[in-house]
């Protein structure tokens, strides 16, 4: 049975690392699902042992409200606890992927969700050539 928690590890918190992500030539991966852009990159000198590292950025410059943003980011962030486990990679492989969101109003989840399974398929598919993507099955309700 899949746990579909996210821990600390998987968060990507370091300085460095997030400013190598968003240089203007240091994300190996970009792609754009509205309302979603990720960037990705591998980091091979990240300590923790997860596969993927992620942040979540909603602009103020597209949502003022603070309530707003913050709403964004929890539909991101669950869009991507569902989701994760269907991005297979390398057991050696380290990637760090920062999701923006890019709408200028609130989307509601289901658009957010679509668009998390596109990238995370894509994302899979540009770093193991999509051999090891698993067949997404939707959720019982």
């Amino acid at each position: 049975m899949k746990t579909f928690g996210l821990y600390k590890k998987e968060k990507l918190c370091s300085l460095r690392a997030i400013e190598l992500l968003f240089k203007p030539d240091g994300a190996e991966f970009s792609r754009l699902c509205f309302p979603l852009r990720a960037v990705a990159r591998t980091n091979s000198e990240r300590s923790s042992d997860a596969s993927i590292a992620f942040l979540i950025t909603v602009p103020k410059k597209r949502l003022r409200h603070a309530v707003d943003r913050v709403l964004m980011r929890r539909r991101i962030r669950e869009a991507y606890r569902l989701n994760h486990h269907n991005c297979i990679l390398p057991e050696s492989l380290r990637i760090d992927i920062g999701f923006v969101y890019v709408a200028s109003n609130i989307v509601a989840y289901q658009v957010i969700d679509k668009a998390m399974k596109k990238i995370l398929a894509a994302v899979s598919e540009h770093y193991c050539g999509g051999d090891l993507l698993q067949n997404t099955q939707e959720l019982p309700e």
